[in-house]
């Protein structure tokens, strides 16, 4: 038993405890003793490793900037308060140009004026300045008075018109009334140019046995020929001054200039008149005009007295297969075809009449259409009747910021007319003629003034001279107060939306361009301004200027 114990090998020791002798035999490593986490830094980084890390960071400084100004909102900087002040100048002060107003009294007696009553008289031509309308764009009025005799002449202290003193009598206002007017437009030193617009009424005491008449010139003046008090003839110098150089003969209640309509003028300042002959069924007749050589001989005048407020082009062109789209009604009373003003709305064919093929009108040129419908013989002769029931004298109308339609039958047009099979005529010089004065009073309404005033007059019998250039010199005068009175205020009503607009909108985007052009626009309507209260009319600055505001008015 003995031997078997001491020969008895002792156990293995287990396997833990080898790990435990073995751990306490080998030296600790990092790695049993942290996990997976590098050891320590014992020392400093090395230079290599301080430039790389210092290169980064200045690469960064350097493109921050890039960075900042490729996300910025790019803003240009708009003059808001120059808009403002403008503003506010034009509400407490609305644009109106000043004009003069010269009494001519020509007396036949020998003897020599009173120089206090020339002073009289202009005190009391100034009391009635109240009776303009609220819509004129007249400014502040000032009155002069030159009493003429035989004994020579004597003016108030504030004569504003050159009269040349004995150049005319009572006496040459018997003469035909073109010449006189002539007389008078040289006697008046024949002044039509810039600055304040001087109007002149003459008094011309002559007792011709015909009575008191009126007559207004082709210029900026009127005449008065007849035996009148000292009361009747101030009247009749308030009301031709107010009436019509003032408010161009429109009466209280009819649309027309100042009356809140719009001049059909294009925003570049350029209007296109297309003149076009529309033959509604070529199987019956074919008509052609000589518009090219009568026409716009006509026209070019017009086109001359309007190029102070717009440049004008003219087209022309003949159209065929054109029938009207409204409907008609035989009368065998009037011995035709009726249409009635009900039915005008409707006539314009847009899906037949191609019209718009003006190749001079851009994209901002106000185009005007100006219609010869020559109606087919199943309907020739086609009368236009009025709302009272009283056929049209032109046999004619308008439509508003369009143009205009004249029907046109053709000669020995009548109920049954037989077919021409296709026979190309030719309207004659006369019928052009005119067919074009109708197209010029048209023009006329289109513009707000009157188509003529043939029918209208005052107390006293009242004649008007009828200019060649369709639009007589102080007709234009108030077509260009009101254009640059609406223009300016247009355009500062813009500039204020926008510079609102931007205000509002702290991220919008504002182009260098629109800032340039809305500083532009603003010094153009402070010119336009100025130019208002100097009285400059028809200078090429303020005409310059207006176009020049209605077209950045659009551009914005």
């Amino acid at each position: 038993m003995a031997e078997i114990a001491g020969d008895e090998t002792p156990p293995l020791p287990s396997s833990s405890g080898a790990e435990e002798s073995s751990l306490l035999s080998s030296p600790p490593s990092p790695t049993a003793i942290s996990g997976d986490e590098p050891p320590p830094r014992t020392r400093k980084p090395g230079t290599k490793r301080l430039v790389l890390t210092a290169s980064v960071l200045l690469s960064f400084l350097v493109g921050l900037p890039l960075l900042l100004k490729s996300t910025e909102i790019h803003r240009s900087p708009l003059p808001s308060d120059a808009i403002a002040d403008l503003s506010r100048r034009l509400q407490s002060h609305p644009p109106s140009f000043p004009c003069g107003l010269h009494a001519v009294f020509l007396r036949s007696g020998p003897g020599s004026p009173v120089a206090s009553l020339a002073d009289q008289l202009e005190r009391a031509i100034s009391t009635q300045h109240h009776l303009l309308p609220a819509s004129s764009t007249a400014g502040n009025i000032s009155v002069s008075v030159t009493i003429q005799s035989g004994g020579g002449c004597t003016s108030s202290t504030a004569a504003a018109s050159p009269w040349r003193c004995g150049l005319l009598t009572a006496a040459d206002s018997v003469r035909d009334d073109e010449v006189f007017d002539e007389l008078l437009h040289s006697a008046l030193g024949g002044r039509d140019g810039d600055g304040m617009k001087v109007y002149t009424i003459v008094i011309a005491e002559d007792d011709d046995g015909k009575g008191t008449r009126v007559v207004i010139g082709k210029h900026r003046h009127a005449w008065v020929v007849g035996k009148v008090d000292e009361a009747e003839a101030l009247s009749l110098i308030g009301n031709v001054f107010i009436k019509y150089f003032m408010n161009g003969g429109i009466e209280e209640g009819e649309t027309g200039i100042g009356k809140g309509e719009f001049m059909p003028v294009g925003s570049d300042g350029n209007v296109v008149l297309s003149f076009s002959l529309l033959n509604a069924d070529p199987n019956d007749w074919v008509y052609d005009w000589e518009f090219k050589n009568i026409g716009e001989r006509i026209l070019t005048p017009v086109v001359e007295a309007l190029r102070p407020v717009a440049d004008i082009n003219i087209e022309s062109q003949v159209l065929y297969h054109t029938p009207k789209s409204s409907y008609s009604y035989s009368d065998d009373k009037l011995g035709g075809n009726v249409l009635s003003m009900g039915d005008i709305p409707f006539f314009v064919n847009s899906n037949e009449w191609h019209l718009d093929t003006s190749i001079s009108a851009t994209g901002r040129s106000k185009v005007l259409q100006f219609v010869v419908y020559i109606p087919s013989a199943r309907e020739c002769p086609l009368y236009l009747q009025l709302p009272d029931g009283e056929l049209s004298k032109t046999n004619a109308f308008i439509s508003p910021m369009w143009g205009g339609v004249v029907i046109w039958n053709p000669p020995g047009c009548s109920v049954g007319s037989k077919k021409a099979h296709g026979t190309r005529r030719q309207m004659s010089s006369q019928e052009l003629m005119e067919t074009l004065e109708i197209f010029i009073g048209q023009l006329r309404q289109l513009f707000g003034l009157k188509p003529n005033y043939h029918a209208q007059g005052m107390d006293v019998a009242t004649k008007f001279l009828v200019s060649e250039k369709g639009f007589a010199q102080w007709e234009l005068d108030l077509l260009y107060r009101h254009h640059a009175c609406s223009n300016l205020l247009s355009c500062v009503a813009t500039l204020e939306s926008l510079s609102s607009l931007v205000q509002s909108l702290p991220r919008m985007i504002v182009m260098d361009e629109i800032g340039r052009q809305v500083e532009l626009s603003l010094e153009a309507a402070s010119l336009a301004q100025r130019n208002a209260t100097l009285g400059i009319g028809d200078s090429s600055a303020g005409k310059f200027g207006t176009h020049f505001i209605a077209h950045v008015r659009w551009r914005l």
